[in-house]
Parts: C-alpha cells; structure tokens; sequence
C-alpha cells in the first residue's frame, strides 16, 4: 500500500523530480506502518528507479521522476535476457519512427514547435558532414527530435526508449566499421543530409504520408549499413 501511493504521486506529478519524501519519522506517522514495512516500500521503489533513499538516522528519500532513459533501460534488460537481436530493434524503429515523423506533419504548430527543431539538428548533421563519428551523433540527435516532436507522448516515450538503444548499437557498429574501412563515405552520408533534408521539407509542407514514405525509406537505408 505504501509502495502504491508513494508510485501514484510520483508520477501524477504529486512530487517533483528532486524533491525529498520524508524524514522516515514522518512516513511512518503518515501511513500508521512500521519499519520493517516502510523500509520494503522504500526498497521497491529505489528498485524501479523512482526514488534514492537516504541513509542516515532521519531516512527519507529524493524523488526521481521517471524519464525515457529509465524506460530505455528497462526496454534493454528485457532484451538482452531474451537475446534479442538488434535486428529487432531496426524493424521496430523502421516500422514506428515513420509512423512519428507523419505525426510531426500533422501538427498545426509544427511551424513553430517542430520545424525550427528539425532545422536546427540538420544544420548540426550537415557542420558534421566531414566527420564520420560527429555526422553519427548529430544524425541521432536529428532523428530523436522526430520522435519527441511528434506531439504523441505515447509514441515519442516508447521509440524514444528504442532509439535509445539503436543508437547504442550504432555506436558499437561505429567503432568497429572505422577499424576496418568500412565506414560509409562521404556520398552515403550526403544521401543521408538530403534525406533529412526532404523529410523537413514534406513536415514542413503538412504531407504526413509524404513524410512516413521518405522516413522509411531513409531508415531502411540507413540501418542496412549497421545490420550488414
């Protein structure tokens, strides 16, 4: 039970990231509980991520509102105990980052809250274009505000949390590619600026569908560099 109500303020918001639940002494007069049932609440939650405890005579703990590298890691320990491969991950990505990127399209403010974004990431990738590993970072960082950008807090946490481990495999793939001269060159990565550069462009314009063709089209070829 205490578990339970401490969780729902959490994230109903109740609490603020940071903030401090407690002395313990309190805890224990607010909820009528004992130690030994507070301590397994408190336990719980510092295992879900939501919550530090302090140790000391006084106790309590610091809040941690929930964020999407908590649900990115838990999305990881699931995947790796089930050995899932990163192929996986690519399918996924290229199935729903569209389905984001048609969403971005379909914002009546997307002028203000998600064009001047995309612009601005873009222009980082393009400054990097000589750059093999700075071009990989800036190109996540691009396609991440196509995600978070899409208006759908649903959708921007869950591939948020798949990008997130996409971008790991990448940077895996990344250090290993250069090792061997197998890093896409120069013209691959243009191809990648003037992709990016069409998907603005249909956003932009309001061509939702127009958007979700050229995102897949662009993740398919992006992603067969680090699946091959």
């Amino acid at each position: 039970m205490v578990a339970s109500v401490l969780r729902e303020r959490i994230v109903s918001g109740e609490l603020a990231d940071g903030e401090i639940i407690g002395p313990q002494d309190d805890l224990l007069t607010e909820f009528g509980v004992s130690k030994p049932p507070m301590r397994e609440a408190l336990r719980i939650l510092e295992s879900e991520g939501l919550i530090t405890v302090l140790r000391g005579n006084k106790g309590g703990a610091i809040v941690h509102v929930p964020r999407t590298e908590t649900a990115a890691q838990a999305i990881d320990l699931v995947l790796r105990s089930r050995q899932a491969d990163p192929a996986d991950i690519a399918t996924a990505l290229v199935r729903l980052e569209p389905v984001c990127a048609g969403l971005c399209a379909e914002r009546p403010d997307r002028h203000d809250n998600v064009v001047p974004a995309l612009e601005a990431a873009q222009r980082d990738v393009e400054e990097h274009l000589d750059d093999p590993f700075g071009f990989i970072r800036a190109a996540r960082d691009f396609h991440a505000q196509l995600v978070f950008g899409c208006g759908n807090d649903a959708m921007a946490v869950a591939v948020g949390a798949l990008e997130r481990l996409w971008t790991t495999a990448e940077q895996e793939w990344a250090g290993g590619a250069a090792g061997r001269g197998e890093f896409p060159g120069l013209d691959q990565r243009s191809q990648g600026v003037k992709a990016h550069r069409r998907l603005v462009e249909l956003i932009a314009a309001g061509d939702a569908a127009g958007a979700e063709r050229a995102a897949r089209r662009h993740l398919s070829a992006a992603q067969c560099h680090v699946l091959d």
